[in-house]
């Protein structure tokens, strides 16, 4: 098994704590004597002599913050460095509203290189390995993000970015790419010009993919017909990018969580009280060596688990969680049922025949909501046995059509998958 950096990612669970202990101490000094949101916030929780607080436990004591925090601070209320420190910037969209910035300096650039790096060797990558980064190389962080930590683990770096699916195709032939980075639905999609152009890639073995959740169907889907072993990375904008918070080892036992860099807390989504190990709620992140920006009890709203806190098989000692289910905010409700997304991609992908493109609409009308599910299937497909299955795994009969392969629209990038409607918009 190679590491990238051994004595971090197998360090003791003692050793894991007293680290957290004393990084934890050291950022909230920094938060208070560089930022005058935090230096607020704290304050207004009651915490004004950072020294008194010493542990990891004492953690449910600080207030959280979200997206809306970065928001009203925009651009760089939340920042803890001068503006003429800063070296490199990354953001969302804002397609909700103000997008959320994290600036970095150096320092961040390289914390953020080696998580990376680490996943990127726990995958299975070697020097000289050719990778291909088909995210977009600009203020969203995909691109860079893999771009740093290839270089750091001493990777052949193709750079392509995103869209021109052919000539993605063509260069990982071409070039003999070994590793496919990128969102999974994109993933798909090379399959698909694939066979249209009728090229394999047999020198194509290991693909990391993030931004997006998958099931366990897709990522079977995807290492068969493209024979590679998948791995689900993770990281956000707010916590400095693709791959800062882990990645599943070649055990895929869940996501190992780089403990050395932040901390993970699983709270009720409604109390905001931390759960046991095992029960699923909404992860929250604590960064403990980011200077820039550094997130305090930060609520992404993604939903997970603790599953384990033991040394895996890999020989990785930072805990696991489960892949993520989906977030606190697309939780859909029809006709009095609860279900994420996920949940439907899973179940249409038992049926056999079943294509890995799918819609799910929301229709709502006079203020009640109904749901139809198209997808792609083969003629041997009828739209009688997608609603009698997706009864039997969901609780209720989504309307819905069976299209031919090719026929549902298509995108470079990150799928859509959820799309309302109303009456006026029909």
């Amino acid at each position: 098994m190679r590491y990238f950096h051994s004595l971090a990612e197998t360090m003791s669970l003692d050793e894991i704590r007293t680290h957290q202990d004393r990084c934890l101490l050291e950022v909230l000094r920094w938060v208070l004597a560089h930022n005058d949101y935090y230096r607020q916030r704290f304050m207004e929780a009651g915490l004004t002599r950072v020294d008194d607080f010493g542990t990891v436990e004492q953690l449910q004591e600080l207030p959280t913050i979200n997206k809306e925090d970065f928001r009203r601070t925009y651009p760089l209320g939340m920042c803890c460095i001068d503006k003429d420190q800063i070296r490199e910037m990354h953001m969302s969209s804002g397609s909700t509203g103000s997008p959320v910035v994290i600036p970095y300096n150096e320092a961040d650039l390289r914390q953020w290189a080696e998580c990376m790096a680490r996943c990127y060797v726990m995958a299975g990558a070697a020097p000289g390995n050719p990778v291909q980064i088909t995210p977009s190389f600009g203020l969203f962080n995909g691109g860079f993000g893999m771009y740093h930590g290839a270089r750091a683990a001493e990777l052949f770096v193709i750079p392509t970015g995103s869209g021109n699916t052919e000539r993605q195709v063509r260069l990982a032939r071409d070039f003999e790419t070994k590793i496919l980075c990128g969102v999974v639905s994109y993933a798909i999609r090379i399959l698909e010009v694939m066979r249209a152009m009728d090229v394999s890639l047999p020198n194509l073995k290991i693909g990391i993919f993030g931004a997006e959740s998958f099931s366990e169907g897709m990522r079977k889907r995807i290492e068969s017909e493209l024979g590679i072993e998948s791995f689900d990375i993770y990281g956000m904008t707010e916590t400095g990018g693709v791959g800062t918070l882990g990645m599943d080892c070649p055990a895929h036992a869940g996501i190992h969580v780089w403990e050395d860099h932040y901390i993970v807390e699983v709270i009720d989504p409604v109390t905001g009280k931390q759960v046991p190990d095992g029960q699923q709620g909404e992860i929250v992140v604590t960064s403990l060596t980011r200077q820039a920006l550094p997130v305090i009890r930060f609520r992404t709203g993604d939903l997970s688990k603790i599953v384990s806190r033991e040394k895996c098989d890999c020989g990785r000692t930072h805990l696991r969680i489960a892949p993520i289910m989906g977030r606190t905010d697309d939780m859909l409700i029809v006709k009095g049922v609860n279900f994420f997304p996920k949940q439907v991609e899973h179940a249409l992908l038992e049926i056999p025949g079943v294509l890995p493109h799918y819609q799910i609409v929301i229709e709502e009308a006079d203020g009640v909501r109904d749901v139809r599910i198209n997808v792609e299937a083969d003629e041997s497909v009828t739209g009688y046995m997608v609603e009698k299955h997706l009864k039997e795994r969901l609780g209720f009969s989504p309307k819905g059509d069976v299209f031919k392969p090719g026929e549902l629209p298509r995108q470079e990038g990150k799928a859509q998958r959820v799309f309302y409607t109303t009456p006026n918009n029909q």
